[in-house]
């Protein structure tokens, strides 16, 4: 038996998905001015989910998690990644899972919960130098090796300020993976 109402609340999401269809076919008609193909173009590096920019960077904050084939506990375990503070590219969401990838281009979905906004960056080549101040010719303060996992701070067009093993400084933003190469911090 249907509940009372069934019918017209049936009619009237069938009258909305048919104006949102509507409204979506005049979208892509007008996405063939450029104006409005510019205004799509920067629509669609939002998320559908957090309408957070579409790549960006998180970190793992569990010691361990799973990462799956697709979006759900019924898709099989791909991969599991191991290193609490690994940072991760977001690529897309879906509900409650993000597509997530490594600095090497290995991913799938994880859950949310499994992932921090918290920002860290991996070193990508052996000794890499931190520097006092973000200047090619700054002292040395620490050598790092290819690996090691920082947290990420201030950063400029050509450099950022991290922190890793106790140890603080300035490295080129060429040596690091876990931030866009146009990225600026406080």
């Amino acid at each position: 038996m249907k509940p009372p109402g069934f019918g017209r609340r049936l009619c009237r999401h069938l009258l909305l998905a048919a104006a949102g269809a509507v409204v979506a076919a005049g979208a892509l008609r007008a996405a063939d001015t450029p104006s409005a193909a510019a205004a799509t173009a920067t629509a669609v590096t939002r998320g559908p989910v957090t309408n957070m920019p579409l790549p960006r960077f998180v970190s793992l904050k569990a010691a361990e998690g799973n990462v799956r084939r697709g979006p759900s506990l019924e898709h099989r375990i791909d991969w599991v990644f191991h290193h609490r503070d690994m940072p991760l590219r977001v690529t897309a969401e879906f509900g409650h899972w993000r597509r997530v990838e490594d600095n090497e281009g290995q991913g799938g979905w994880i859950y949310y919960t499994l992932l921090s906004g918290v920002r860290t960056v991996l070193i990508e080549a052996d000794g890499t130098a931190l520097r006092s101040r973000p200047d090619p010719a700054a002292p040395v303060v620490a050598e790092a090796q290819a690996g090691v996992i920082a947290r990420l701070g201030e950063c400029q067009p050509d450099w950022c300020r991290v922190v890793a093993g106790g140890e603080k400084g300035w490295v080129a933003k060429a040596a690091l993976w876990g931030v866009a190469p146009d990225e600026l911090r406080d």
